[in-house]
């Protein structure tokens, strides 16, 4: 940060204010040079440059700026709310329509989540199906081959008589397993 003398900033005070005055209310540079004899204009390439020329003498300019600083203070403040006012409603907007695009999704996901998980009852009640249809023997081969928990959810479908019977067919460490997970599966709560 460059630290400007005092003086140097009593004298820039003015032309600033003056300068934002302009602004404030659409004057044009040129056009105020008149109104505001302690400001110079020069052009670099093609934007207009405002430099402070000669200092005024005596207090009667500046009192004249400050007074019109203080003047247009409240009225530069209102822009500024009216500036932000306007802007944030715009950002409203934007956001109103980002949440009815992704409430729009969100519809869009549960009804493929209702599909999904339609198909997937129906599926599943037809494994279960063709497990109690199997011979004993032929279902204990396959659900020996699946995942664990995945024959185990199907063992704990089927009828007890069936899935007893199955059980009886598979391998002791098999059978052991399953008959752990599906135990495990029917506690109310974990014991751990």
């Amino acid at each position: 940060m460059i630290a400007l003398p005092s003086t140097t900033f009593r004298k820039a005070a003015p032309v600033a204010c003056t300068f934002a005055a302009m602004l404030l209310l659409g004057a044009q540079p040129a056009a105020t040079e008149a109104a505001a004899p302690n400001v110079a204009t020069r052009s670099v390439g093609d934007a207009p440059v405002i430099t402070a020329a000669a200092p005024a003498t005596g207090t009667e300019p500046a009192t004249e700026i400050q007074r019109f600083c203080s003047n247009i203070a409240d009225a530069a403040r209102d822009r500024r709310y009216a500036l932000q006012a306007q802007e944030l409603q715009t950002l409203q907007g934007e956001i109103d329509k980002r949440i009815k695009v992704l409430e729009e999704k969100r519809a869009e996901y549960e009804g493929w989540l209702k599909r999904r998980n339609d198909f997937m009852a129906e599926a599943e009640e037809g494994v279960i199906k063709i497990y109690s249809r199997m011979r004993p023997d032929a279902a204990a081969e396959r659900l020996a081959e699946v995942d664990a928990e995945l024959a185990a959810a199907i063992l704990m479908k089927l009828d007890s008589r069936q899935a007893g019977v199955i059980l009886n067919e598979m391998e002791r460490k098999a059978a052991a397993m399953l008959t752990g997970i599906m135990a495990s599966a029917a506690r109310e709560k974990d014991p751990t």
